[in-house]
Formats: C-alpha cells, structure tokens, sequence
C-alpha cells in the first residue's frame, strides 16, 4: 500500500501510483516513503538516483504495468539491478529496479545456465560448480548478471580463452518500450538480439538472460603486489608477460594510490603499490613458469598466486563488497610497446602527481579478439589493453581526478584506438558524441536504426544512451 504523501514532493500523485501499486506485485515507492531509498540505493552513490517512482519489478508483468504507467505519465523508464553503471535519476523518471527477479538455474548436459534479471555473478558460480562448470563473470561477484553481460562482459579470469560474455549468450528474455513480452534469439528477432548485445539497458528490460558455460573448475590465480617506487621494471616485465601469453592467461596491472582511511587494509594504507591479477587455466606449474620473470623483476610484498576452486575467484582483485563514490573513464590502447610504458610510468609512475586512485591496465587479445558467428554488438577487437581509471570520493577527491583523467588520455592520444570498453564508461560516457565515438560507426548506426524500431520514443534513455535514428537525422 502506498503511503500518505504531499503531491508537490513528486512528479506524479498518490493517488495514480496507489492504482499502480495494486496492479504490481512488488513495491512501489514515492520519495520519502519508507524503503525508498534503501530500493533506489546505487553500488556507485556518486550518481543521482531520486526517480519520481520507483517499482521493484517481480516479473514481467511488473514491468508491463510500470511501462503503461510511464507512458500514461509521460516519464523516462531507468532500469537498475546492483546500481554498478552510472544513470541519471530525476522527478521525470520511473525506475525498475529487477533484483528480486534473481533466480539461477544449470542445465549441465547443454553447458548452460538461466539467470534472472536481477541475479549477480556469485549466485551462478556457486549454482554452476557442483557439475564442474563456470561462467565468464567479472572480477566482483557482487555485479550484475545482465548489465555486465550486455555490456560486452569482459571477464578477469576466462576472457582471453573463451572471449566477451556477451558473445555467449544463446537467449534472452524481454520486455520492450511498447510493453511487449519477446522471447530473442538467434532465430527469434535476430536484429534485436544483436543489439541488446552491446546496447546494455537501451532496448528494454530483460528478465532472463540464458548463456554459455565452461568446463572449469579450477585456476591458478592471485595478486603479486610490489612497492610502486617499482613501477617502470614491474611493468616493463608485465609488457613482457602480456607479449607472449597463452590464451590461457588472463591478467590486468594496477597502479593502486590508496589513501590514509581504515578501510583499506594495512599495509596498503596510504601507499602506492603496483598489483598484477593473474588467472591462469594451465597447470601450477607452467603458470609458475610463466610468472618467473614478473616475480623477479622487483621486490614483492605479497603473493596470494596458488591453485585455488574457481568459486574462489573473488580473492584475485578483492573489489570492495560495499557501495562508494566513484568516479572512472576509460580508453583503448595497443600492446605495451617499449616507448608506450615509458610515457606511462611518466605519467602514473612513482614520480608523477595522480590524483586517482587506480590506473589499471586489462589484457585484452586472445580469443577477445574474434569475432564469432552470431556475435552481439559489444567487444573491443582490435585492442590490446583497457585502460581503467578510478577514484573514489566526493567531488572534492574525484573532480580534480576526472580533470586528470582527460589530460591523461589527451596526452596517451598517440596511442590510443577506437572504441571503449561500455562496461568502463563513467559519467563522460553518457555524453552522445562520446557514446557513438565507443563503437565503430557502423554498429552505432546499426544500434539507433534497431532502437527506432523498438523505443522510437526513447523512453530508455537514462543510460549511456543511444538516440533512435531510422536514418541519418536523430530524433530527440
């Protein structure tokens, strides 16, 4: 039941979402109502959330009255599971939130899993594992199935063998802007199925997601970490290491400033480190082989690298398991060409004044780099590196940390390439020009002919929107 509100609080009244709340099964909530914020709450609280309603989707038929209701209102439609990717919130914007639609199902003869709408990555591996299998999640398990998946998946341990998550789904389950319930796949409106491949929360809301998953159940996997005044011989190994990877070898560096605060661990408190992330699905020792080189280039202050259950997988980055400020961007780079890590190290190496918190460099390559038939819209195939950079804080730490971020990839331009990893894209990235210059042109042109078809209105547009265009003029 809703409860007694003052109308002028709200772009909506009472009354009209109390009618919507009897037609949905989950809650439906007014700013200042009790669990408001708790259901509008972000992973990332730098961004704004304060949507006019916001409906805690059960299903589809949730989502189909939270559509008609927006459209009757004429409010923009925001969809969130974890709250991970930036959106933009207002007194104009009806809010789906799909975490109880978390449900996680195995079907081990076909190697493949069902997720719902709202599920994260550790409620797959742990469903996954006792037949022997894994999926291409990311680095946290906290994350979201669908919004990584759909923003291409670039996952920490298994991407360079097996490729973007994104290329591995076989079906999904939608609802699109006219309310429309859609099974999608590769026979099933195949262009739709493509794009929402790379389109993240443009296209609809998804209910399930259905995809590929591997015969893993081990790694050998952890963190080097060694003194940043180490940087330039750690990388200069690491460059090495990358060069001549097996596909069997995921791996990313991060240059780590971790401020004074209790909530880092010692002895990280207030350092500077340099940590290399390794998963390797060889045996313990030809990866032991492989890291020889890296080990000896500088001093290590820790090494948690040993075999490990692939449900271990968090404890090779320890992303933090609770929500924060922060601000990231991101750029493409080649392979780590000698001149290339020289101008790095002298622009985040021990000597240099950074502002950010993380500058980490994924590997890419390898099998990201194909493209297999029937793949979506997502995937960086011709670079070698994502760079990511992240600060977290208010606007006093990250304002001057996004300022040096753009000074950062102004100076990297030589190198840098086309297109952007989606799933890196912070705040800049919800910018038109900046979101089409993250795609070939062509697959941008694409996407917005598809978003015509399906939200000519663009009712999804609190996203790193794509503007549906049925030709060359946009519509607004």
């Amino acid at each position: 039941m809703v409860n007694s509100i003052d109308n002028e609080s709200t772009a909506v009244g009472a009354a009209d979402v109390a009618e919507l709340a009897r037609r949905v099964t989950g809650p439906v909530l007014l700013p200042g109502q009790e669990g408001y914020a708790e259901e509008c709450a972000m992973y990332n609280v730098i961004v704004p959330n304060n949507p006019a309603v916001v409906v805690g989707a059960t299903g589809p038929s949730d989502i189909r009255a939270a559509l008609a209701f927006a459209e009757a209102h004429e409010l923009a439609v925001a969809v969130m599971n974890t709250g991970h990717s930036s959106a933009v919130g207002g007194d104009r914007v009806l809010m789906i939130t799909t975490r109880r639609m978390d449900e996680v199902t195995v079907d081990p003869a076909a190697r493949r899993a069902r997720a719902g709408g709202g599920a994260r990555w550790q409620q797959v591996v742990e469903a996954a594992a006792p037949y022997g299998l894994a999926p291409l999640n990311g680095s946290s398990p906290l994350v979201g199935v669908v919004g990584y998946t759909l923003g291409g998946g670039l996952s920490a341990t298994m991407g360079r063998r097996y490729g973007w998550a994104s290329d591995h789904v076989t079906a999904l389950d939608v609802v699109t802007a006219d309310g429309e319930e859609r099974h999608v796949d590769a026979e099933n409106e195949p262009d739709l199925f493509w794009a929402f491949r790379g389109s993240k929360s443009n296209l609809g809301v998804v209910t399930a997601i259905e995809f590929d998953l591997f015969p893993v159940t081990r790694l050998h996997g952890g963190a080097i970490i060694f003194p940043g005044e180490h940087a330039e011989a750690v990388l200069r190994a690491y460059a090495d290491l990358t060069a001549q990877a097996p596909n069997e070898l995921t791996t990313s560096i991060a240059f780590m400033r971790m401020p004074d605060l209790p909530v880092f661990p010692e002895p990280l408190r207030g350092t500077f480190t340099v940590h290399v992330r390794i998963s390797f699905l060889g045996s313990a020792a030809d990866g032991e082989a492989l890291l020889k080189p890296l080990r000896a280039a500088a001093p290590v202050m820790v090494d948690t690298v040993a075999d490990m259950p692939y449900s271990g997988f968090a404890a090779i980055y320890s992303d933090p398991d609770s929500s924060a400020p922060f601000a990231e961007g991101t750029l493409s780079l080649p392979p780590l060409t000698a001149d290339l890590v020289t101008r790095l190290i002298e622009e985040i190496g021990p000597k240099a004044d950074v502002p950010a918190n993380i500058v980490e460099l994924r590997h890419l390559g390898g099998a990201l780099r194909d493209t297999p038939a029937g793949a979506g819209a997502a995937g960086l195939r011709e670079a070698e590196f994502v760079l990511w950079i992240a600060t977290a804080g208010g606007p006093e730490q990250t304002e001057p940390a996004v300022r040096w971020t753009s000074e950062l990839f102004a100076g990297l331009e030589p190198w840098a390439l086309a297109g952007k990893h989606l799933n890196f894209l912070g705040e800049e990235g919800l910018d038109t020009e900046a979101l089409r210059a993250a795609y070939p042109a062509p697959v941008y042109r694409r996407l917005a002919r598809i978003k015509a078809n399906y939200d000519p209105s663009n009712v999804f547009r609190l996203n790193h929107n794509i503007l549906p265009s049925a030709g060359d003029i946009e519509q607004q």
